[in-house]
């Protein structure tokens, strides 16, 4: 096990100045350049400071006198504070948080994306959990663990050995399908964006994955010409919906399943554009039931997500791991209900 000392021999520095940093203790100055030193140091040995990380102190007595009572909160902050679904989350995170007394610090992901320095960030910040939206790679979600609590959201996190909040993205497009289905639809089409950091992989993204699940056990075609990867950009939904329709005008698919509101309605522009008519011509269902769904034109049949409870849940849980009161990391997955509307209510014959 890496001590103090083998920090302190590794930098050529005092124990007792290695200490002060990763206590983060101010009554003496540490010159930067040796702090950075010394982190690098924690990184490249293995030290885990794990009390002070998790406490910000080592006397237990005086553990709820000296605590920061700060959250970190990783996401991009344009993403976080105008797309709606995130948006939504992020007031459950902040009003649950705001209500205990817990302060929500945003940190960007290239903050965390020099391991040696990803320590020194969280200390200096003190931050005593993180909430995590933006894609991390797996290697910090790892080493972060081994430091303080974390809790995912979103699809980057579903699958990790981690505490998520989260809910079934494929069993909510299966059934959108299976309406669609039922409603008397047999060529269906997808909008969606793929996984990792470049969205590429769509074949991965589980929203995809219940469309074609779906699609198999109703014994229909997924046809690729009518499958479309956004890369969750609005515009690119738009394109690619006008670029499908003129390319294939004779032969439409009659419903388009789309992983976002936000890609529905962009989409529903491009169709509208072209003088089709919707549903008539195609049928929209979106996912997340965000509020402008309600006044596009006509009105989006969508899956309502509890968005807000999402990030109730998620403040919830950071807090009770924060405070020991749960000793293994848990997986919550919310319910989800259709929300049928005007995009989608004509039965085909």
């Amino acid at each position: 096990m890496t001590r103090l000392k083998d920090i302190a021999e590794h930098v050529g520095v005092s124990i007792s100045t290695v200490s002060r940093v990763i206590q983060n203790d101010r009554t003496r100055n540490v010159n930067p350049e040796t702090k950075t030193k010394i982190w690098e140091a924690v990184k490249e040995l293995g030290y885990i400071p794990n009390q002070h990380a998790r406490n910000l102190v080592i006397n237990h007595q005086d553990k709820k006198q000296t605590r920061t009572m700060k959250i970190g909160w990783v996401a991009d902050p344009a993403q976080a504070e105008i797309n709606p679904y995130f948006a939504t989350i992020y007031t459950g995170i902040r009003d649950t948080l705001t209500n205990h007394d817990y302060t929500l610090i945003s940190i960007t992901k290239d903050e965390l994306e020099n391991e040696a320095l990803l320590l020194k960030t969280i200390h200096d910040l003190g931050i005593e959990g993180l909430l995590l939206i933006s894609r991390i790679d797996d290697s910090l979600i790892e080493y972060i663990q081994q430091t303080i609590p974390l809790v995912g959201l979103d699809f980057f996190y579903t699958d990790k050995k981690m505490a998520i909040v989260d809910y079934d993205r494929e069993a909510a497009i299966k059934m959108v399908v299976q309406h669609l289905v039922s409603q008397g639809h047999r060529e269906i089409g997808f909008i969606g964006g793929g996984v990792k950091e470049d969205f590429e992989d769509l074949h991965a993204e589980y929203r995809f994955k219940g469309y074609q699940s779906a699609m198999e056990e109703a014994g229909l075609e997924v046809r690729p010409d009518w499958v479309i990867n956004t890369k969750w950009r609005m515009d690119k939904s738009y394109e690619e919906m006008n670029q499908l329709i003129k390319r294939s005008r004779t032969h439409l698919p009659t419903a388009m399943v789309c992983a976002s509101d936000m890609m529905a309605i962009a989409a529903m522009r491009a169709v509208i554009e072209n003088n089709l008519s919707i549903p008539e011509d195609i049928a929209f269902f979106g996912v997340d039931n965000i509020e402008m769904g309600k006044y596009s034109s006509p009105p989006l049949s969508t899956v309502e997500i509890p968005k807000y409870e999402m990030g109730r849940m998620a403040a919830k849980t950071i807090m009770e791991m924060v405070e020991e009161e749960i000793p293994l990391p848990i997986k919550l997955i919310l319910p989800f209900e259709l929300v049928i509307r005007e995009s989608s209510s004509i039965k085909r014959t």
